[in-house]
């Protein structure tokens, strides 16, 4: 077994949850600013993630949910998704997104995954609060990625990440396998292959004989 760790936002999903939310009170634009500030390295995810929740305080829980509902999976994702599981390995989505909006996608496509770490919007009197709240604030991926390894009895040279952004460099550093997913130029030195669509992703697993050929 190993474990397939996948970052959500622009790498199995190309909706961009904040920018979906930000669409329902005007403020999509500022929200797509900041996110790509963010995936560049020019500031803090923290910094980011923050500064978007803000931006959402007061917003209708009812909206939330309308923007949670248009995030998509990319493509032939959910396919390379259910053949990781046949085969028996572990995917895990490490996000700093939020958790409903990649459970509505999974859903969508009728595929689950074994484990969701991610963070999520708080609500109160039926309206977002402004604050966020999770382990992947602060908290990397280096770490989550460590501690999941070793919760699961799995070594590091058995780990795959796949990410895009700046905040996924932590754990495309640590795995055994860094799989970029067109990712941002602050990011691309530290992947091992870089790929442009889910075929191509299941052709590179192949490859490393993480599957077979011949299950699909």
């Amino acid at each position: 077994m190993r474990i397939i760790a996948f970052d959500f936002d622009g790498t199995l999903s190309d909706s961009e949850m904040t920018v979906l939310l930000g669409k329902r009170n005007g403020t999509a634009d500022e929200m797509a600013d900041i996110t790509e500030r963010a995936m560049n390295d020019e500031i803090s995810y923290a910094e980011s993630l923050r500064s978007r929740a803000r931006l959402l305080e007061g917003l209708e829980e009812e909206l939330a949910e309308e923007a949670y509902g248009e995030v998509e999976l990319r493509p032939g994702a959910a396919d390379l998704i259910q053949r990781l599981r046949d085969y028996g390995h572990h995917v895990a989505i490490f996000t700093g997104g939020f958790k409903r909006g990649v459970e509505r996608a999974l859903e969508k496509e009728g595929v689950e995954v074994d484990d969701i770490v991610s963070n999520h919007l708080p609500v109160k009197g039926g309206r977002l609060t402004g604050d966020v709240e999770g382990s992947l604030i602060e908290g990397t991926k280096d770490t989550a990625l460590e501690n999941y390894a070793a919760e699961h009895d799995v070594a590091m040279d058995r780990t795959v990440a796949v990410g895009d952004g700046a905040n996924d460099l932590p754990m495309l550093e640590v795995a055994g396998l860094s799989v970029g997913f067109v990712p941002k130029d602050a990011v691309r030195p530290a992947c091992d292959v870089v790929v442009a669509s889910m075929d191509r992703l299941g052709n590179v697993f192949e490859g490393y004989d993480i599957l077979d050929a011949d299950d699909e």
